[in-house]
């Protein structure tokens, strides 16, 4: 049987939740990210500010420069991530079939609902238009790649000057490659930078015109990612729902202000992210073997170091020690640092063995569980190593 899948894309999702807590936004060219003068970068922009050519990840003094008048909003992610719940908890009082792909993204499978999948969509855009006040895109096929880019595709349809696209876009069962056919190749999952060229290099402009290949000189062409490329292109995708995702790495990173020298300040910095990668591992119930550095330099170019520890740990002492090694074996003395990161992989469930020399070891672990619970009631600053 064929299934029925949803994808639903809040429009423009920082933006949206800033405009619900000050309306005065509505309609004004803003932009939610850092400062200019900091190396702030664009995270959301509105779309009257799209209209002025201001785009995600853009630099903020150059959105400035576009748009001398841009409102520039500090971003709130605690709020968004609580208000992503809320749409969350709606998708889930529709159906337990739900993958959350991103904070404001998800795919559900309605496969099994007594409803026509238009008056589905349209019933959950009204509900989170009324109850949460905030715009959101749909696209519906009986697979994830289609329904993705048929949200695309009725953004694109649906593009107003200043207004979210509220965009609604349902392929029915057996046109998924009628419908894919004139659209750009790069629309297509697995088409980057690299691929597109080669692509056009080829000739091929569309995705109807990848479908027109053999599967066979696709395959020797691009290798796997051709066989897949040509298999998307003709729509099909058998990838099931996955409601739980499993957890690969957890990791913090900066980027400073101004370029850091100091040797105290870096170590600093990589002791506090560390300390809560630490704490984010023990939250999850979950402890890693690799710890890895990020460090970008001033002329952008970024390396990261890696080391495997002979045990999993969740503890921040393990973690600081392996890092700052790291540190020190890249880094040359009054070496400028730009941003700067750690990060634990390799991650499972805790293993815990309690030897006869390991008593004050579980005095440390319980000691650090109280901190825990302390800083999740009152905060980080409550209580902190002297």
């Amino acid at each position: 049987m064929p299934r029925t899948i949803l994808h639903l894309d809040l429009d423009a999702f920082y933006c949206s939740v800033e405009e619900t807590q000050n309306p005065q936004l509505r309609g004004k060219p803003f932009a939610v990210g850092g400062k200019p003068n900091e190396r702030g970068v664009v995270a959301s922009c509105s779309y009257a500010a799209r209209a002025l050519g201001i785009r995600s990840a853009m630099p903020m003094s150059r959105a400035i420069k576009l748009c001398g008048n841009l409102i520039i909003v500090p971003g709130r992610h605690n709020l968004y991530r609580e208000v992503s719940s809320q749409v969350m908890e709606k998708l889930h009082k529709l159906t337990a079939l739900v993958e959350q792909i991103s904070i404001d993204e998800a795919f559900l499978d309605i496969s099994d609902i007594n409803e026509s999948p238009a008056r589905i969509a349209h019933d959950l855009q009204a509900g989170i238009k009324n109850e949460l006040h905030l715009p959101s895109s749909i696209g519906i096929a009986s697979n994830k790649l289609v329904a993705k880019i048929a949200t695309e595709v009725g953004k694109k349809a649906n593009k107003k000057s200043n207004e979210p696209p509220f965009g609604l876009t349902i392929v029915p069962f057996g046109e998924e490659a009628k419908f894919l056919a004139p659209l750009p190749a790069d629309m297509l999952w697995g088409v980057g930078p690299k691929t597109s060229a080669r692509l056009t290099e080829l000739g091929v402009h569309t995705i109807g015109d990848i479908a027109g290949w053999p599967e066979k000189e696709m395959t020797r062409l691009f290798g796997e990612n051709g066989r897949d490329l040509w298999r998307h292109a003709h729509g099909i995708d058998e990838r099931p729902i996955t409601t739980e995702s499993e957890t690969k790495s957890i990791s913090q990173e900066t980027t400073f202000n101004v370029d850091v020298r100091d040797d105290k300040s870096l170590e600093k910095t990589l002791r506090e992210q560390s300390t809560e990668v630490a704490r984010q591992l023990r939250k999850n119930d979950l402890a890693g073997k690799t710890v890895k550095i990020k460090i970008r330099w001033p002329d952008f170019t970024t390396i990261s170091r890696q080391v495997t520890l002979p045990t999993s740990t969740d503890s921040a002492d393990d973690i600081i020690k392996a890092a700052l090694k790291l540190l020190h074996t890249v880094r040359k003395p009054n070496q400028a640092v730009r941003l700067l990161g750690v990060g634990v992989s390799g991650i499972g469930a805790p293993v815990r063995q309690l030897s006869l020399w390991d008593a004050g070891n579980e005095k440390s672990r319980k000691l650090q569980e109280v901190v825990d619970s302390l800083q999740e009631k009152y905060g980080k600053d409550v209580i902190h190593k002297g």
